[in-house]
């Protein structure tokens, strides 16, 4: 499947950035790069869908706050792995890991070394929430025995997850290519305790974990919510990201009813992701 990738350059960059990522997230795009002077924004959608996005976003106004121009290609899916290869750079989460590609020198790592070949799967560790994810597991007290990754992607969180002591990890997508490659990662790291599968979230019916995570958006999160209390063993963790910081308060509403009670909330770029604990 061909992907559009936008490329949008704004100024100023914030709050736009975030605005119009929010905007996107609404019609199917998935990844979002920023550099210095704007957003490449990348999704499966028709130019159909691309057109109806832009009518629907503030690109298709003229506001004295902001300038900005955009640009659309194809990337065709033979040439993603040559694009995620030439714009991937390494991620460190603070000392914690390092997020590399294989054809990253290793000598500047820093903790824990996490190696992975996206390929059309997201999950790199550059986007805020995948970062603050990563931080969050590190700082757990413990890591548990039981550990679901939902919308595993390149399968980055559940690889952590392994590695810090977890015994039996479940990485699931609904994207059969991301589940083929968060396996393929998780050899490359040789981990041996990851099952990775293509599906939805029926596939934790009658599963119980001591730690969940969750990076997918927003709305995604509302509908899994009362399947993941209901998966979850007391005590256990549920960390959720994906989201903007605005909506933390409309998440958290939610999960007070579900016999889930926060933690903590990391923040970064207006970003968030929530730790829970099942009470």
């Amino acid at each position: 499947m061909d992907y559009i990738e936008l490329k949008v350059t704004l100024k100023p960059l914030e709050p736009w950035s975030d605005i119009l990522t929010a905007q996107l997230v609404e019609v199917g795009f998935e990844s979002f790069v920023q550099f210095e002077n704007g957003i490449l924004c990348y999704g499966q959608v028709s130019e159909a869908s691309l057109e109806s996005a832009i009518e629907n976003s503030f690109l298709s106004e003229k506001l004295d706050d902001v300038e900005f121009e955009i640009a659309s290609k194809i990337i065709q899916h033979q040439n993603w792995n040559a694009l995620w290869e030439s714009d991937f750079e390494p991620v460190f989460v603070e000392e914690y890991v390092s997020i590399l590609a294989p054809f990253h020198d290793k000598k500047e790592a820093k903790g824990m070394i996490v190696e992975i070949l996206p390929q059309m799967s997201f999950g790199t560790g550059h986007h805020q929430t995948t970062w603050m994810m990563s931080k969050g597991i590190f700082e757990l007290p413990e890591i548990a025995d039981n550990v679901l990754d939902m919308g595993a992607g390149t399968g980055v969180l559940a690889i952590m997850a392994e590695k810090l002591g977890a015994k039996n990890v479940l990485a699931i997508d609904i994207e059969d290519w991301s589940a083929e490659n968060a396996a393929e990662n998780a050899t490359r790291n040789g981990c041996s305790r990851i099952t990775s599968l293509c599906g939805d979230i029926d596939l934790i019916d009658g599963k119980k974990f001591g730690l969940i995570l969750a990076n997918i958006n927003k709305n995604v999160l509302k509908a899994h919510l009362p399947l993941y209390s209901k998966s979850l063993e007391t005590n256990g963790t549920l960390m959720l990201s994906g989201f903007f910081d605005s909506d933390v308060d409309d998440l958290l509403e939610i999960a007070s009813n579900l016999s889930l009670e926060k933690v903590k909330v990391l923040q970064k770029d207006n970003w968030a992701a929530i730790q829970l604990l099942k009470k």
